[in-house]
């Protein structure tokens, strides 16, 4: 086995934005690759067939999905960051739940100093923690 990698599946052409809006707001990240989708080819013209970017050095990779299926994420599977300070954590959370849904309000649960749960705008699951 060479790796493991997450993988996303985003609908209505969301991929790109969403890895452009990920890259924006945590440091040290990039998009590596994007193969797009071309003319007369099984997904809408320009619309990622596959992508891979990095987060903090954590590689993930993504597709747009032509195909409307009657799931999408869900909050059972979650990208969890741990923060090196409250600054930091206020701001992702701030970022990411903005069209989102907060799932855990950020605050003290005895576990970490501080912790919040909540869904993006494309419906991803992100826990944020700052540890003890």
């Amino acid at each position: 086995m060479e790796k493991v990698t997450p993988f996303l599946m985003f609908q209505d052409g969301k991929a790109e934005e969403a890895m452009n809006y990920y890259i924006s707001i945590i440091h040290d990240s990039e998009i590596t690759s994007i193969i797009r989708y071309g003319a007369n080819e099984s997904g809408d013209e320009g619309t990622v067939m596959q992508a891979t970017f990095s987060l903090k050095g954590q590689e993930f990779m993504c597709i747009d999905s032509n195909v409307k299926h009657q799931f999408s994420f869900t909050p059972s599977f979650s990208i969890f960051v741990t923060c090196d300070s409250e600054e930091e954590l206020d701001y992702l959370y701030e970022k990411l739940k903005t069209d989102g849904q907060e799932l855990m309000t950020l605050g003290d649960y005895g576990f970490s100093k501080k912790f919040g749960w909540l869904n993006d705008r494309y419906g991803v699951s992100w826990q944020l923690n700052l540890p003890k």
